[in-house]
């Protein structure tokens, strides 16, 4: 089965586009599906969280997106990502073009990653004065070890789609044309294999993921509250509203 985001060209990740993406995940579960593909339609296969409506919208309403209720530690989005990490059926995301912050976690909640030249994946947080979220502080070292992940994380730089299958974080990369029909052969190669196997099997390799990343992003969601709330976050937003270097004072 196949879950595609339209809210192009960037497909930002809303708290109801992610409760979409899940209803439809957890849909084709309880209907016999045997694997998923995740892709998108547009320029990006996910440039981030969605906090607002336009750039400036984005940018004033940060501070409300990570705030926390008595309903939830994690709050809404975040709890909609969550329900992307306790799917049992594995997941392959297509990525053919940019996956930023919001957009690098929900590929990195899937098991598999093809990918292409064009994609690009970065974890810009500390470049708008914040923390990592979407479970990426706990995922990403897993996938391609501390020191890599540090690299990735500590300098918020773009990786390259051809660093990003160095590095380990695809496990395909084929030309940009190609790159959802290759994720729909994978998921369909993962499908015609003996079921009850596959679900066992990916149950050992993801052991206790999903509460590993609640607890995780309980953290994340806290930090980012108290970060939204300093002067570094004000001006890293300003400077890539403004497409300029940020000039941070640690205040």
């Amino acid at each position: 089965m196949v879950v595609e985001l339209r809210d192009g060209p960037l497909n930002f990740a809303s708290t109801a586009n992610m409760n979409q993406v899940g209803d439809a995940l957890f849909a084709a579960e309880a209907d016999g599906a045997r694997a998923g593909v995740i892709c998108s339609d547009g320029k990006a296969f996910c440039a981030g969280a969605q906090f607002g409506g336009d750039d400036g919208a984005r940018a004033k309403s940060f501070g409300n997106f990570v705030q926390t209720d008595e309903k939830s530690d994690i709050g809404p989005f975040y709890e909609a990502a969550l329900r992307l990490f306790s799917v049992s059926i594995p997941l392959v995301a297509a990525v053919h073009g940019p996956a930023v912050g919001a957009g690098f976690g929900l590929a990195l909640a899937c098991d598999l990653r093809v990918i292409c030249p064009e994609t690009f994946m970065a974890t810009n947080f500390v470049r708008l004065g914040i923390h990592p979220g979407f479970g990426i502080s706990l995922v990403l070292p897993e996938l391609v070890g501390a020191a890599r992940a540090s690299d990735i994380l500590l300098t918020g730089r773009r990786i390259s789609g051809t660093e990003c299958f160095e590095l380990g974080l695809a496990n395909r990369l084929v030309p940009q044309a190609d790159v959802r029909a290759t994720a729909m052969a994978l998921a369909t190669e993962i499908a015609s294999a003996a079921p009850l196997a596959v679900q066992s099997t990916r149950k050992t390799l993801r052991g206790d993921l999903a509460a590993r990343v609640r607890t995780r992003l309980a953290h994340e969601r806290q930090t980012q509250n108290w970060l939204s709330t300093t002067s570094d976050a004000e001006e890293g937003i300003a400077a890539m509203l403004g497409k300029r270097d940020p000039d941070f004072t640690g205040k």
